[in-house]
Formats: C-alpha cells, sequence, structure tokens
C-alpha cells in the first residue's frame, strides 16, 4: 500500500541533492512525496551555495497534519534548517512527528530543526558534524556515522551518505522504525 512522506523544508537553502534523491527513492519505491514549507509557492534548492532548482510546494506547514503521513524527511543544507527552526508551526509539526512514533529521517544540517523540536534527549544520531556541540547540549548523544537510526529517528551526515540514508527511509516505510536503538549501518 502506497504511503505518505512529508518533506518538509524551508522556502530556500536546501541542499538539493538531500531532498531530490529521498524524493525519487521514496517514489521509486510507490509511494508518495509531499512538499511541506511554510509558505506556499515555490522552495530554492542549492547546490552547496549555488542556486539549483525550485520546487513547488504542494501543502503548507499551517495545513500540514501528522495523521496525513506516514513518514517525515528533513532534508539539510545550512540555510534550510535554521531558517525552518524559526517558525514555531514547523517546529511543532516535527514535534509531533517525533512523538507519534511515524519515522523521521534527518540529514547532514537538518537536527538542527530537531534540537529546536526539544526531541534529541536522549537520543543517538549523527549529522553534519558542525551540529555535534548543539545536539550535545540538547542532550544527545552525538556519534560520526553514516546511518543512525534510534526508535523512529533516522539521521545521516552528508551527501555522501545518501544510499544509505534513502534505503533507511523506505526500510522504515515498508516494516515501521525499529521499536529501540537498532544501531547503525554502512
Amino acid at each position: 500500500m502506497a504511503k505518505r512522506v512529508a518533506f518538509v523544508v524551508a522556502s530556500e537553502g536546501i541542499e538539493q541533492v538531500e531532498l531530490t534523491e529521498p524524493w525519487k527513492a521514496v517514489t521509486d519505491a510507490g509511494h508518495e512525496a509531499v512538499l511541506v514549507s511554510p509558505e506556499s509557492g515555490e522552495v530554492q534548492m542549492f547546490n552547496h551555495l549555488d542556486k539549483g532548482d525550485t520546487q513547488k510546494v504542494d501543502v503548507t506547514v499551517a495545513d500540514a497534519k501528522v495523521d496525513d503521513f506516514d513518514a517525515l524527511v528533513l532534508p539539510g543544507g545550512v540555510a534550510n534548517p535554521d531558517n525552518l527552526r524559526t517558525h514555531k508551526d514547523a517546529v511543532a509539526l516535527v514535534r509531533e512527528f517525533l512523538a507519534s512514533g511515524l519515522p523521521v529521517a534527518a540529514i547532514c544540517h537538518a537536527p538542527w530543526t530537531l534540537v529546536e523540536a526539544d526531541v534529541v534527549k536522549g537520543r543517538r544520531l549523527t549529522s553534519w558534524p558542525s551540529l555535534q556541540t548543539d545536539i550535545r547540549n540538547a542532550g544527545g548523544e552525538w556519534v560520526d556515522e553514516a546511518l543512525v537510526v534510534d526508535g523512529n529517528l533516522i539521521t545521516s551526515r552528508k551527501p555522501d551518505d545518501l544510499p544509505d540514508f534513502c534505503g533507511a527511509v523506505i526500510e522504515a516505510l515498508e516494516h515501521g522504525s525499529a521499536s529501540k536503538t537498532s544501531g547503525t549501518q554502512g
């Protein structure tokens, strides 16, 4: 049965490959990918610091409800999560997803939004290395591994980790979230 996956991003600064590769993995597996953002219109992706493609927003954060989805993906890029964490409704939506037990996947700088949502305490996760102090200060255990799965939370460090990250997202969609820390893969 096809599942719906929310990709929650700010209006700009999204690392293009961290949105497009998981999106492709989700749709190639027969599921529906939905772009959710605080503002309607289009979002601007980047290839590191250079402007990339744009993509149309499907649903605004204000209209998104956890019950309408089966999983959440948070792409990175430095500016994207830094902006996203300033939107209280987006932070609340992320918090609700984690509390629901549904799979939540965050890559690169995206765990900044998890820190803002106050959901990393007692969790084992990874991210781009510059976030490790923020994660530790928020009570999380930061590790430098390609993929970390802790219950319903899936995290990876960078674009090079996308094969493991995308595989874990599809695994969670098809078989559910792990009930406990399942360690690392990759």
